[in-house]
């Protein structure tokens, strides 16, 4: 089946104080930087725009990191077909949001967070699906229906209200850029990929030298948006959806995977569980094993304490509260 989705300077290092900003953003060069002094990053109040978004969507927020799919890629239990449709769900997203932008880019509400050449992932996306699915993926490849939905709201946007990309750009992009290597190594273990990249394409943003300093000249650029108190509850509003959008593809992956037989592990030495006879454990050596025990067994042993389960309880939480912003 052809596609049924149309898809369409290295980043500031330091943040402008709020009346250099200003300056910056009259010129067009929004996609390059030149070196600038460090200067106070001005405080933020609960009316500023990147505060509002924040707020607003924690409810969404811990509602997406809760679901299924999420849950189960924290725990590096993700099916490789499953990942692939994924990552085409993401492509048809991303190339519908980043042609939107493209179009809009001279929009007041979208010219000073237009960063092409930091943000844009459709490329890379582009070439992950084609690693998946062969160069020919165009002929065979479809948007899912929740995926559809979610551009055709991205399309509409575009057209009519093109200053609410700016939720949609923002729930997405922030959230690539808050645990992407993470989610990379975990995909690059559970799917057995190449250590050199192929598959993973979309987690590497070579143009962000410093993903925590990029974040925060977004957030002081969203609260120099000219914006009045209507239309930054009509963004909040749009984040939201933009969460609910995610979560509709995410539940459409979960039935899919459903009926994805369970597949076998890759190659590699036999998985052991701690239990049975120490002599078939992959790690057991013939000389001595009696004494200083199978390492999988002594881990089977340690993880049935209250404490240490408390302990590998909390990381996990840690671990995917960082991350959350990613699937988001």
């Amino acid at each position: 089946m052809r596609i049924a989705c149309t898809r369409g300077a290295r980043a500031q290092t330091f943040l402008l104080s709020r009346s250099r900003r200003r300056e910056a953003m009259s010129s067009t060069e929004y996609g390059t930087y030149g070196a600038e002094e460090e200067e106070q990053q001005q405080p933020l109040r609960p009316t500023d725009l990147s505060e509002l978004l924040k707020e607003g969507t924690k409810e969404s927020h811990t509602q997406a990191e809760n679901t299924k799919f999420v849950k189960e890629f924290l725990k590096g239990r993700i099916k490789r077909e499953l990942f692939k449709l994924a990552t085409a769900a993401l492509y048809y997203t991303y190339s519908a949001l980043e042609e939107e932008l493209d179009r809009n880019k001279q929009h007041p509400a979208i010219a000073p967070l237009y960063f092409p050449q930091e943000l844009h992932r459709a490329e890379a996306l582009k070439r992950d699906v084609a690693y998946f699915y062969g160069e020919d993926w165009e002929d065979t490849v479809h948007c899912s229906q929740a995926t559809q939905a979610y551009v055709d709201r991205i399309r509409h946007l575009g057209r009519h209200k093109p200053e609410l990309l700016v939720a949609h750009a923002y729930t997405r992009y922030m959230g690539d850029l808050s645990g992407g290597q993470v989610l990379k190594k975990v995909a690059q273990r559970a799917l057995h990929l190449p250590s050199t990249g192929e598959g993973i394409q979309f987690y590497l943003f070579d143009n962000v030298t410093n993903a925590q300093q990029f974040k925060q000249l977004y957030r002081a650029r969203l609260n120099t948006l000219e914006l009045d108190a209507e239309a930054k509850k009509s963004m909040v509003e749009e984040a939201n959806k933009a969460f609910l959008f995610n979560m509709q593809v995410f539940e459409e992956l979960d039935k899919i995977g459903a009926t994805i037989p369970d597949e076998a592990q890759d190659g590699g030495l036999p998985v052991h569980d701690g239990k049975g006879d120490i002599r078939k454990c992959p790690y057991y050596a013939a000389k001595g094993a009696a004494a200083s025990g199978c390492p999988l067994h002594v881990v089977a042993a340690l993880t049935s304490r209250p404490e240490v389960r408390a302990v590998l309880a909390a990381c996990a939480a840690a671990v995917a509260a960082t991350i959350a912003w990613y699937l988001m």
